[in-house]
C-alpha cells in the first residue's frame, strides 16, 4: 500500500509491492498491464498492428511468480482516476534540465495538457537575455512545441509569455546560481519541483558528474525544504541504479553496503593532478571507482550516490524517485520519433544501418531496456498528481538490414569482427585499407564496451507500482496520457517510429 507522501519515498520503479511497502518505479515492459489505447492513433490501426508477428510486441521481462507481486486485478479499476488535470490546475512547477531530452518533453506535456500555473525553468545562462534566448531557441522554438503552437495559433506567444519563466542559474552553484528576487518568488509560489538536470555521460570526469549528479541534487533539496507551498520533490533518476542487485529488483530506496559518499567526496578533495593531466586522471579516476564499488560506469554510480543523498537528507520533504530504462524516442506524442540527440541506442542503431557493425557484444537472451521519452514524461505527470495532492507544505546511407551475430566472448567477438571488417572491404594488403578497418574495428569495440551493461544485463525490475498507478487512472486519463508500455508494438515502433525518427532529429 501508498502511505503518506510526507514521510515517504516514492519510486517509479523500484518498492516491494507488498502490505506497509512504499513506492513507485517505473515503468520497462516487464509486466503485464491493462490494454488501453486509442483504435487509431497517428495513422497506425491497432487491428493491424495487433495481427503482425513481432517479436518486440512481447513483453521485455516474463512477468515474476504470482507469489512475487500483490496487487489488485486488472478489473480494480477506479473510474474516477487519480485527478491529473484537477491537480495541475494552477499549480506552479520548477524545473531542471529542461532544455534536455526529458526535461523538454515533460514541459511540454504539462503546458499542452493541464492547466498548470507557472512554469520556472532553470537555465545556465550569463544572464536574463541569454536565459530567455535559450529559452526561445532551445525550447520554445523546438520541433516539439509544434502541437503546442497549433493549439494555441496566434495567442501561443501570449500564452508562453503567461505561463513559462526562464530563470537564471546554475544546479552547481550556490542557491542554485539564482538571484535573490527569483530565490523569493520561486519560494513563495513553488508546488512541486522536477529535478530532471544531470550529467549523462557514461564515462565523464569523476569530479564534474560528481558535483552534478551527486552535490547538485543536495543543493536543490535545501533550497525544496525552503520552498513555503512545496507539495512534492521529483527526481529523474536511473533504473541502472540498481545494477548490483540480482534476480527482481524491487522498488525501494537504496541501501548500498560498502557505499560511502563521504568517502567518495575525500577521496576527490585528495586528488590534486596537474591540470595538464587533470582530464584523463578524473575520467580513469570514475571508471576505477565505479567497477571496484560495482556499476559499469561512472555514471550509473553517481546517479545512485544522488539518489542516497537525496532519500537520507529530505526530512519531511515529500519525494518522488522516478528511475527509466534507457529513454529513447517518443511513441505517440507530440511527435512519433521526436528525439534530441544520439542517445543510448542512437550509436549502435546507427552503425548498424552503415553495415559497420556486423556483429555485437551482448548476450541476445537478454532484454532490451528501452523506454519511449513521452511515456517516461506521462508517468512522471501521473505520478506526481497520485503522490503530491492532499499534501501542503549529413545523413548517412542505411544499407540493407543483414542479421548481426552475437558473442558473449570478447575475443572471439573482436576477432569475428576484424575479419568480417576486412572481408567486407576487399581485404588484401593495401596499408590505408587496413588502417580504416582498424579505425572501424576499434569504434565498434568501444561502442560495444561502452554499453556492454545493457548486453549482459541480468536484474528484472520490479514495475507492480506502475501497474497500480495505471489501475488507478480513469479511461480519459490514460487516453491523454499514455503510460502503459504494453500498448507499445515494439517492431512497430523501431521500425516504423525509432529509425526514421533518428534519421530525421538526431542524424540530421
Amino acid at each position: 500500500m501508498l502511505v503518506n507522501a510526507a514521510t515517504t519515498s516514492f519510486f517509479y520503479p523500484p518498492t516491494p509491492i507488498k502490505p506497509n511497502s512504499v513506492g513507485k518505479s517505473f515503468t520497462k515492459a516487464s509486466l503485464p498491464f491493462t490494454t488501453n489505447i486509442h483504435p487509431n492513433f497517428y495513422g497506425f490501426n491497432v487491428k493491424n498492428i495487433a495481427k503482425r508477428n513481432s517479436r518486440f510486441s512481447c513483453l521485455c521481462h516474463p512477468p515474476p511468480p504470482s507469489s512475487e507481486v500483490a496487487v489488485a486485478s486488472d478489473c480494480e479499476e477506479v473510474d474516477a482516476g487519480i485527478g491529473i488535470h484537477d491537480f495541475f490546475v494552477g499549480k506552479n512547477i520548477f524545473v531542471t534540465g529542461a532544455t534536455g531530452l526529458l526535461g523538454k518533453v515533460i514541459v511540454e506535456k504539462i503546458l499542452r495538457s493541464t492547466l498548470v500555473g507557472k512554469v520556472y525553468l532553470l537555465i545556465k545562462a550569463r544572464d536574463k537575455e541569454d536565459a530567455f534566448n535559450r529559452l526561445n531557441c532551445e525550447i520554445i522554438s523546438s520541433e516539439l512545441f509544434m502541437c503546442l503552437k497549433e493549439k494555441y495559433g496566434k495567442s501561443f506567444e501570449a500564452f508562453v509569455k503567461a505561463k513559462v519563466i526562464a530563470v537564471v542559474g546554475d544546479i552547481c552553484q550556490p542557491n542554485l546560481g539564482m538571484d535573490f528576487e527569483s530565490i523569493e518568488s520561486i519560494r513563495k509560489d513553488v508546488n512541486v519541483i522536477i529535478h530532471s538536470a544531470a550529467c549523462t555521460t557514461f564515462y565523464e570526469r569523476y569530479d564534474l558528474i560528481f558535483d552534478i549528479n551527486v552535490i547538485a541534487p543536495q543543493r536543490i533539496m535545501r533550497f525544496a525544504k525552503t520552498c513555503n507551498q512545496l507539495q512534492l520533490f521529483t527526481h529523474i533518476s536511473t533504473a541502472y541504479v540498481t545494477e548490483r542487485e540480482e534476480g527482481v529488483v524491487l522498488e525501494k530506496p537504496l541501501n548500498i553496503g560498502g557505499l560511502d559518499v563521504a568517502d567518495e567526496i575525500s577521496l576527490l578533495l585528495k586528488s590534486s593532478p596537474n591540470n595538464i593531466e587533470a582530464t584523463i586522471f578524473f575520467k580513469k579516476l570514475g571508471q576505477q571507482r565505479a567497477k571496484l564499488l560495482g556499476w559499469s560506469s561512472t555514471y550509473q554510480l553517481s546517479k545512485a550516490m544522488g539518489e542516497m543523498c537525496l532519500n537520507e537528507m529530505r526530512g519531511d520533504v515529500p519525494l518522488l524517485i522516478i528511475r527509466p530504462a534507457c529513454i529513447e524516442s517518443c511513441y505517440r506524442e507530440p511527435l512519433p520519433g521526436w528525439i534530441q540527440g544520439l542517445r543510448t541506442l542512437g550509436p549502435v542503431i546507427v552503425s548498424y544501418g552503415k553495415g559497420i557493425l556486423p556483429a555485437y557484444y551482448a548476450n541476445p537472451q537478454v532484454p532490451l531496456d528501452i523506454v519511449p521519452a513521452d511515456l517516461v514524461a506521462n508517468t512522471t505527470i501521473a505520478a506526481i498528481a497520485k503522490h503530491g495532492k492532499g499534501h501542503v507544505a549529413q545523413q548517412p546511407a542505411m544499407q540493407k538490414y543483414q542479421k548481426s551475430k552475437f558473442f558473449d566472448d570478447f575475443e572471439e567477438f573482436s576477432k569475428f569482427l576484424r575479419e568480417e571488417i576486412m572481408r567486407n572491404n576487399g581485404g588484401g594488403e593495401d596499408r590505408k585499407i587496413i588502417r580504416r578497418c582498424n579505425a572501424k574495428a576499434e569504434y565498434v569495440e568501444q561502442l560495444c564496451k561502452m554499453y556492454e551493461f545493457t548486453g549482459f544485463f541480468k536484474p528484472r525490475f520490479h514495475a507492480g507500482n506502475t501497474k497500480r498507478l495505471i489501475q488507478e487512472m480513469s479511461k480519459e486519463e490514460k487516453l491523454d496520457f499514455e503510460v502503459d508500455v504494453k500498448n507499445i508494438d515494439w517492431k512497430m515502433y523501431f521500425h516504423e517510429i525509432y529509425v526514421p525518427g533518428e534519421t530525421k532529429y538526431a542524424i540530421n
